[in-house]
């Protein structure tokens, strides 16, 4: 596979910390040598096809890619999902409206024990600016005015200062952020000019070789004659090491670690689950004995007392119809009250929901109500403006307030700092991974330039075993050694 000149690793690793004007640079710098290479080195375009092939160390008969000619085109150009994701939204509000037609009609059959409770809207007033104009306008009083007008001086000027310091942590950054990227590439131009260095001499070394091979091809004493033919790249790999052998019985040994964990941790919180049943079962116990208790020491006296307990104990084992009248059947209470009572409880116990306390909740009218719940720091400044003659208010505010604005700066300062910190961190990272990366950059280099050129030195070796004169072996040798000094993978300057 031929790689793009200006995407091959070298070009991007260069280009990732690069300004728009130097990768500019860097482009048409690739551009005019390639200008300079297939252009003005262009060879004799005059010679005959012999000639060129020679020249060009073309093969005979060399088939195409199995793969060329290998089509994926999706033919399927349907409408069908179309229509499908429109009958389907339309089957799903046709499914809603059923459901809301359901709800309708289940709600004019159901009994009042299991209807849901009427909720009252609750609108809370958690921002301090929200609070102080809520109160300007249910109740516009001087001091109401004074402190609404304060707050919201107060909130511009602490949006205003965040946005200064905000900006100043920013520049500061950013300038800290240029050093950084200026001091990489000065980095990065000593291990780009190593990996640079490295294929121009694999180049080179390239060069050299095969001359000397072709040299003593082409030469007249045939006991130098080294036939090279079918010489191909070396890859390592095969046979197991013994460290993979060692590594999939660590594997084994932590796959069995794990599942006999996973047994052992489902064994214990079966346990914890008996242990806790058997818990639970010790507390009904006891609040039994408590009720039965309650029941034989009751007395008239007692008697608004004992039904406040007798429902709290049978509300926390969470008596049923059976429970209630088995063990309230023993009170020695007047006949109708007794009943009233246990009906009471049962239809409790029977009882989906109940109400929300009035103070959090509000009545149930469904109608909006308003409560007000501020953590701010601003709503120290409101107290104390509605009574400046209050020291402590004074005291709050302006102790909240400094501590508030000492957090934040604080927060600002190490989120500065630890911004810049890594940013160079990772700028030595990617120093440290460049340097790293030089070698293999050079095998990935060395390797293409092999899979580049052997075909190329294959077929001189046939060519010469068939009996090709030496001044048509010498035209494919020369083109090949031009071949490696300027054909793919490319060097850049």
């Amino acid at each position: 596979m031929t790689i793009s000149p200006l995407r091959d690793s070298e070009t991007l690793r260069q280009q990732r910390n690069l300004t728009n004007s130097q990768r500019r640079a860097n482009s048409e710098t690739k551009e005019g040598v390639l200008v300079n290479n297939f252009i003005k080195d262009c060879p004799d375009c005059t010679t005959n096809l012999d000639s060129t092939c020679d020249t060009l160390v073309i093969s005979d008969n060399v088939k195409m890619p199995s793969r060329l000619y290998e089509k994926n085109n999706d033919t399927n150009k349907s409408i069908l999902p179309i229509s499908a994701v429109s009958i389907g939204v339309m089957g799903a509000v046709a499914l809603m409206s059923a459901f809301v037609r359901r709800n309708t009609r289940i709600n004019l059959k159901i009994s009042n024990e299991k209807r849901l409770p009427a909720t009252t809207r609750n609108v809370a007033l958690n921002e301090e600016t929200h609070q102080a104009l809520y109160q300007m306008i249910q109740s516009p009083t001087r001091k109401t005015i004074h402190a609404g007008i304060g707050v919201l001086t107060l909130t511009a000027m602490a949006f205003m200062g965040k946005t200064f310091f905000d900006g100043f942590k920013e520049v500061w950054v950013k300038k800290r952020e240029a050093d950084i990227q200026k001091n990489m590439q000065e980095q990065l131009i000593n291990i780009e000019t190593q990996s640079f260095a490295g294929k121009i001499q694999i180049t080179r070394s390239m060069l050299s070789e095969k001359a000397r091979e072709f040299g003593r091809y082409l030469s007249d004493d045939k006991d130098k004659i080294l036939p090279n033919f079918g010489k191909h790249l070396q890859f390592t790999g095969g046979i197991p090491h013994k460290k993979d052998n060692q590594n999939n019985f660590n594997y084994f040994l932590l796959g069995a670690a794990t599942v006999a964990g996973i047994v052992g941790l489902g064994y214990l919180s079966l346990r914890n689950l008996s242990k806790s049943k058997n818990y639970l079962e010790k507390a009904v116990k006891d609040t039994e004995t408590k009720i039965s208790d309650i029941i034989k020491n009751s007395s008239a006296l007692s008697k608004d007392n004992d039904k406040k307990l007798l429902e709290a104990y049978l509300q926390s084992i969470d008596a049923k119809e059976d429970t209630i009248k088995k063990y309230l059947k023993n009170l020695n209470w007047d006949k109708n009250e007794l009943n009233e009572f246990i009906q009471k409880l049962i239809k409790k116990s029977k009882t989906s929901t109940t109400k929300v306390n009035e103070t959090i909740g509000g009545d149930g009218t469904p109608k909006p109500t308003f409560y007000s719940h501020v953590d701010d720091y601003r709503a120290f400044f409101y107290n104390w403006l509605l009574d400046t003659d209050n020291k402590q208010f004074k005291q709050l505010f302006f102790g909240i307030t400094g501590l508030t604005a000492l957090s934040y700066g604080g927060k600002l300062t190490g989120e500065a700092i630890k911004e810049v910190q890594v940013k160079k961190l990772n700028a030595q990272t990617e120093v440290d991974l460049q340097n790293r990366l030089v070698s293999t950059e050079l095998r990935n280099f060395k390797s293409k330039k092999d899979a580049a050129i052997q075909p190329l030195v294959d077929e001189f070796y046939k060519q010469a075993d068939n009996g090709k004169p030496k001044e048509e072996l010498k035209v494919m040798a020369d083109n090949i050694l031009l071949e490696i000094k300027n054909g793919p993978p490319f060097v850049y300057s």
